[in-house]
């Protein structure tokens, strides 16, 4: 069993936006296709407030992977994590 396993990619994505509210970023998914904007998924800074944007149209796996990679740089030794998320953080 590898990291992950206990826990279904839609837990894993509930976690990790609890983990995001924690740290103080806010998770909030969006329908880019309307926009006629080319943009990406990633974190930004609006009216000083750290947000995670999201497309609302990736699949789980891809939206965990995307908040995994922002969340592994991010400093969070000193929040409390689920043992599962804190092996996919910690993975390479």
């Amino acid at each position: 069993m590898g990291p992950g396993d206990a826990m279904n990619q839609h837990q894993i994505y509930e976690e990790l936006k609890l983990l995001a509210e924690r740290l103080g970023i806010t998770v909030s998914e969006q329908n880019f296709r309307v926009t006629g904007v080319q943009a990406k998924s990633g974190l930004c800074t609006v009216r000083r407030r750290m947000m995670f944007i999201m497309d609302k149209h990736h699949a789980l796996q891809k939206k965990n992977e995307l908040l995994i990679d922002c969340l592994k740089q991010l400093p969070h030794e000193n929040v409390y994590v689920v043992p599962t998320i804190r092996e996919l953080l910690d993975m390479e």
